[in-house]
C-alpha cells in the first residue's frame, strides 16, 4: 500500500494562478473567489500532485503524510 498524503492550500497566500489546476485538475480546483481547494484533502500519493505544489508561484500548498504528518513538501529544513 502507498503513502496517503494530506493537501493544505493556504488561502491568505493563494494568488489564484491556477497553475495547480493545470497541473493536477483531479487534485486541485478553483472557487469562485479564484482561490484554490484540494478536490480530496487526502488522496493517494501522486506525482502530479507534488509537482502542482512545487510549481505554485507562491508556495500557498503544504502536502504531509496521512498519520504522522510529516511534511512532503515543502521539506522541512
Amino acid at each position: 500500500m502507498g503513502d496517503r498524503w494530506h493537501i493544505e492550500v493556504d488561502r491568505s497566500v493563494c494568488i489564484g494562478s491556477a497553475q495547480c489546476v493545470n497541473q493536477a485538475p483531479h487534485a486541485f480546483h478553483l472557487d469562485s473567489a479564484r482561490q484554490s481547494h484540494p478536490q480530496d484533502p487526502d488522496t493517494d500519493a501522486n506525482e502530479k500532485v507534488l509537482e502542482a505544489a512545487e510549481g505554485c508561484p507562491v508556495e500557498a500548498i503544504m502536502i504531509s503524510l496521512v498519520g504522522s504528518g510529516e511534511p512532503v513538501f515543502p521539506p522541512e529544513e
